[in-house]
């Protein structure tokens, strides 16, 4: 099944010219393979592959190097996405301008930021693709998604990702805005129809494992009334209300989209993010609600909140300032109450993301399972709503979002 999934165009040849250009004393390959590059249930919305590469070097000697492909499902529903909204062209975008330019502003103030993998052109690509470098071999990975982030872990995440929404905060007010193409992320009135289908037969999985939950009565009504227009009122919070303070956001923020990189102490050196298709401009509140709620350890998770939203806002303001942002800095109250705004897209995280990070590892977790009403896919949207990590987890955040007014409809 596996093997079946590996184009065959992705061949040595595709790798020559990026060979040529970034291995010192290229000569020849001498050895090619093309693996799946995640498991199931590690990553939906593209097919990651793996090459390896042995090189032979002009001295003889030989070297190993590793790059990353990324490629489109081939299903239907998947195309019909496509046609709405381009992810390879929106990420090859972040990558090569958005992401180079950050890293510009931080150089020009002379601090060193980097934000995550080199990007690569294939010529003679047969699909659209994207092709980068791969960070394992610079020791970079993920954390366990199903025990979630600990303190010293999301403390330097929500570093990195204050780094990122300061560059662009500084970018459109010294700029101007941002091209098109990563504005909107999933926000697409073209895609509504579809994310409206998706949501509906998850909605009917979730709505029967809720009834289960214990202490549900307080709120089962208020999420029977959310079902039919989730979408819609999240697609109200995906307007641009330009008396917020405003950023570019990663736009699917969570664990599987972060990888560390540790030194011989086992302490974090480095975060790099991966995953860009998502990008968004709007409120801080997308990024940091998709994060907290779906990736941070049981215990931290509600405890915690209001600190991380503190640790957030002390390095956002830092690397404001850093940048010499020209406009007012958000102060912590302005950050609380965007949060409290988008609360809704706290329950959106919590029954979606939250659900896909928590469930176990198994075939079963693919694409086309998690937002299909297929026997297979009801079967794996219960494992998703029902498995005793997810429900511990759920039990504690919706009285939590109830008591936010997040699950009320304005």
């Amino acid at each position: 099944m596996a093997a079946s999934k590996i184009p065959d165009w992705i061949t040595a040849e595709l790798f020559e010219d990026v060979l040529k250009a970034n291995v010192e004393g290229f000569s020849k390959v001498k050895s090619f393979k093309a693996d799946m590059g995640s498991a199931a249930g590690e990553n939906y919305a593209t097919i990651m592959l793996r090459i390896g590469i042995e090189v032979e070097l002009q001295d003889g000697k030989t070297r190993s190097v590793s790059y990353m492909v990324k490629l489109p499902h081939q299903l239907d529903v998947c195309k019909e996405m496509m046609k709405h909204t381009n992810i390879f062209e929106i990420e090859r975008t972040v990558y090569t301008e958005v992401v180079a330019e950050m890293e510009e502003l931080y150089k020009a103030a002379a601090v060193e930021v980097s934000f995550g993998a080199k990007i690569y052109d294939l010529k003679n690509a047969k699909s659209e693709y994207l092709a980068l470098e791969d960070l394992c071999i610079r020791g970079f990975k993920n954390a366990n998604r199903l025990e979630g982030l600990d303190q010293a872990h999301t403390e330097r995440v929500l570093r990195k990702l204050a780094q990122w929404h300061a560059a662009t905060a500084l970018r459109v007010a010294t700029k101007g805005q941002y091209p098109e193409i990563v504005l909107r992320g999933f926000f697409k009135e073209e895609i509504k129809a579809l994310m409206n289908e998706m949501m509906n037969a998850m909605g009917q999985v979730f709505l029967k494992c809720c009834a289960t939950y214990e202490g549900n009565e307080a709120y089962i009504d208020k999420v029977k009334a959310l079902k039919p227009v989730v979408i819609d009122e999240v697609f109200k919070l995906g307007e641009v209300d330009p008396t917020d303070f405003n950023v570019l956001s990663h736009g699917d923020f969570w664990s599987n989209n972060i990888m560390f990189q540790y030194d011989e102490f086992g302490k974090i050196k480095e975060v790099f993010l991966v995953d860009y298709q998502g990008s968004k401009y709007g409120s801080v509140a997308q990024d940091l609600l998709n994060f907290l709620i779906s990736s941070t350890k049981l215990e931290d998770k509600l405890s915690k909140f209001d600190y991380y939203i503190k640790v957030y806002h002390d390095n956002l303001a830092m690397h404001l300032r850093i940048l010499k942002y020209p406009k007012p800095l958000p102060s912590l109250r302005d950050i609380h109450k965007v949060l409290l705004k988008n609360g809704l897209f706290g329950f959106f995280v919590a029954t979606g993301v939250m659900a896909t990070v928590l469930v176990d590892p198994t075939e079963s977790a693919c694409f086309e399972n998690f937002i299909g009403d297929s026997p297979e896919g009801v079967d794996f949207q219960m494992q998703m709503y029902n498995n005793p990590r997810y429900r511990k987890h759920i039990q504690v955040i919706l009285p939590w979002l109830l008591n936010r007014g997040a699950l009320d409809i304005d």
